[in-house]
């Protein structure tokens, strides 16, 4: 009985939310990897976003993506790319500017489902390395901070920027000595990325109410 009641009240907030689709370009890289020579590379973002009515200033919204990071690396002896694909939640405020535009600061957390590294280095049948999702922290977590205009309609323009406050992977030193692939490096890395997205909006917006005398 209790549950009905909660989801009688939960319902009309639901029915006035609004909700949407974004897509967009990741110009991914990581922190601290001078060691590899680290650059950036791009990816791909797809995601889905609730937001309840705000009729104020400040409002927030919990999104849910699918996010392909990674970074390029090059050694004396190796160079290649990491792919990794993560899902993550971001929980943002927003703060309206104006009408147009509105700026966004908030929390992530993330889970990583794949890793892929495509190296030159030639594989073999004594190849000492693990499975590379053996090498990563599953968990990650972080900030984000960006900004979005909202031209015409329920078109959103935006972009922002991603950091890591996790280890990207596990303790390196707990492997067998030439046992670790060249992309990790002596340090451990953070995941830092810029989005580039575009998407739709559904559901009304909130009028404001006129003050009757």
């Amino acid at each position: 009985m209790k549950k009905l009641a909660f989801l009688l009240l939960l319902f009309p907030c639901m029915v006035r939310a609004q909700f949407g689709i974004k897509a967009g370009v990741n110009f991914a890289n990581v922190t601290k990897a001078s060691s590899i020579n680290n650059s950036n590379r791009s990816g791909f973002m797809v995601g889905v976003f609730l937001a309840p009515p705000s009729k104020g200033l400040l409002s927030y919204n919990t999104e849910l993506e699918f996010s392909q990071q990674g970074y390029n690396y090059e050694t004396n002896t190796n160079t290649g790319s990491v792919t990794l694909n993560y899902i993550i939640m971001p929980h943002l405020m927003k703060i309206r500017i104006t009408k147009l535009l509105q700026i966004e600061v908030g929390g992530q957390v993330a889970y990583l489902l794949n890793a892929k590294a495509d190296s030159n280095k030639t594989a073999s049948s004594n190849n000492p390395y693990a499975a590379i999702e053996d090498y990563y922290n599953r968990f990650d977590y972080g900030a984000a901070a960006g900004f979005e205009i909202h031209p015409f309609l329920g078109l959103l323009i935006g972009a922002r920027y991603n950091i890591s406050f996790g280890d990207m992977y596990k303790d390196r030193y707990t492997t067998s000595p030439g046992t670790t692939p060249a992309f990790i490096p002596d340090v451990n890395l953070k995941n830092n990325v810029l989005q580039i997205f575009a998407g739709w909006t559904f559901g009304k917006k909130e009028k404001k109410q006129k003050v009757r005398l």
